[in-house]
């Protein structure tokens, strides 16, 4: 097994607890679009990581979060699919690859607040009412003047 094969496959650590093992992720090389000169055309720059949530041994209410999370990268059948093609190198794409999918679980992980539904004061009740008034008696003013 060669260098490049050993970087593509070491762990990702997401938490203190948890960790993806390489094997894991799935990473394939494709050709870039965009930019890179007479590069883009010869050397397979981007990658396309692919995830799978269910296969993984992720922890069961990080998988469950995560297959309820709303984001374009991950497919209805529970697939975290990413293209990085951002930089010209093969090795910062990876890179690149690896941290969005940390992100995008982590992201997943976030408890968001349960809002409390509040009622409006007395006071800016009575302010919303005068002001509703007064806009109106301004409208009467601006009407034709009927004699």
């Amino acid at each position: 097994m060669n260098d490049f094969d050993t970087t593509q496959r070491t762990a990702l650590k997401i938490s203190n607890q948890v960790v993806i093992p390489g094997s894991e992720i799935d990473m394939s090389f494709i050709r870039a679009q965009g930019s890179g000169g007479q590069n883009v055309n010869k050397v397979s720059t981007a990658v396309h990581l692919r995830f799978d949530i269910k296969a993984s041994s992720l922890p069961l209410l990080y998988k469950e979060r995560l297959l309820q999370y709303k984001d374009h990268h991950i497919s209805s059948e529970g697939v975290i699919i990413i293209k990085a093609q951002r930089f010209r190198t093969q090795e910062k794409n990876r890179e690149d690859a690896r941290q969005r999918l940390i992100e995008i679980i982590q992201k997943a992980m976030i408890t968001r607040k349960k809002r409390k539904p509040t009622k409006p004061t007395r006071g800016s009740q009575r302010r919303r009412m005068d002001s509703k008034a007064k806009q109106g008696k301004q409208k009467t003013l601006r009407r034709k003047v009927d004699y």
